[in-house]
């Protein structure tokens, strides 16, 4: 059975089209990857999911209930770590998750056991009477995924749950946010734009740019999409070399960015002596080269024709744009 079901989603600001008719859904008890740029779609569908924004068209199911039609039953089967922290900094740790199960009517004696649970499965109990405003980042948000379950929801929404956190401590989240759905059978959805963390996480992962979803399927099988070997090439005349390139039987497809060019081969080991021969015969200097298997970055790549730090730049750019068209008005 579905956790989530969603069908022809979009959500619109005025012209912009944030999300772009979507449809997928969620198996119950899965760890389901949202991968995509800032900018992307990702938050927009969350805030739709959890209730916080309501669809311009299109339907979307949670645990059974209709988004639009029943928020409170929605609301009461979810758990939510939004993007930006939510914590009130001067209250405890206890104190915090008090005051959220006050909030979702859990009785006093049930509060009080799961806050304290909660705190040891997120390596907080001894900091239980600590402010919050003494937290590091990880800590914090630590807490706030403890917070987001002591209602006992059915599904655990994530968004962006290590931004701007060390290596370390996001490993260390990677590793409370396997075993929530391990030891509790939860449904996670992720939204990330790290690659590694899709990968590492997510038992299925749907790639989203612009508001529109572009590929869907587990990891390995959209890195196997690819196939073959990834040969990244490093020069000032990408352009000429991504045009010649392209007319070689041997290359499965070519993607240029930058100063790069990056080409699908069947098997390099047999191919990069080709691509040296086209490049010298054609007096192109290489700068570089790179060899290695198909990875979630080179699948972005090949689906959108940029890299995801690309994709980002442009949506800044865009976000730039409209902005100075509203402040004109």
């Amino acid at each position: 059975m579905e956790a989530i079901k969603i069908n022809k989603l979009t959500k619109k600001f005025g012209n912009f089209t944030a999300v772009n008719n979507i449809s997928f859904n969620v198996k119950r008890g899965e760890i389901f990857g949202f991968l995509g740029p800032n900018g992307a779609g990702k938050t927009t569908t969350l805030s739709i999911l959890s209730t916080l924004l309501s669809p311009t068209s299109g339907e979307a199911i949670v645990n059974g209930f209709n988004v639009t039609q029943e928020m409170d039953n929605v609301r009461n089967s979810i758990g939510m770590v939004f993007q930006d922290m939510t914590l009130d900094d001067e209250l405890t740790a206890y104190e915090n998750l008090e005051m959220h199960g006050r909030l979702y009517g859990v009785e006093k004696e049930e509060r009080k056991k799961k806050s304290i649970e909660l705190l040891k499965l997120v390596d907080l109990e001894d900091r239980k009477d600590s402010l919050v405003k003494t937290f590091s980042g990880g800590m914090k948000r630590r807490l706030e995924i403890a917070r987001g379950l002591l209602h006992e929801p059915k599904i655990l929404f994530l968004d962006e749950p290590t931004l701007g956190l060390d290596p370390q401590t996001r490993n260390k989240l990677w590793t409370y946010i396997q075993k929530l759905n391990k030891d509790k059978g939860l449904t996670i959805i992720l939204t990330t734009h790290y690659m590694d963390e899709a990968d590492k996480l997510s038992d299925r992962i749907a790639i989203i740019d612009k508001g529109t979803i572009i590929a869907l399927d587990t990891p390995d099988n959209l890195k196997k999409e690819l196939g073959g070997d990834i040969v990244t090439i490093e020069t000032e005349q990408s352009e000429k070399f991504e045009q010649l390139l392209k007319k070689q039987s041997w290359c499965k497809s070519v993607k240029r960015h930058n100063h790069s060019v990056t080409i699908n081969v069947k098997d390099a080991g047999k191919t990069v002596s080709d691509i040296i021969k086209l490049a010298d015969k054609n007096d192109i200097a290489i700068d570089s080269a790179n060899i290695h298997k198909p990875s979630l970055e080179d699948v972005f790549l090949y689906f959108t024709g940029k890299t995801i730090r690309e994709q980002e730049a442009d949506s800044k750019d865009a976000m730039r744009n409209r902005a100075k068209m509203w402040r004109r008005r």
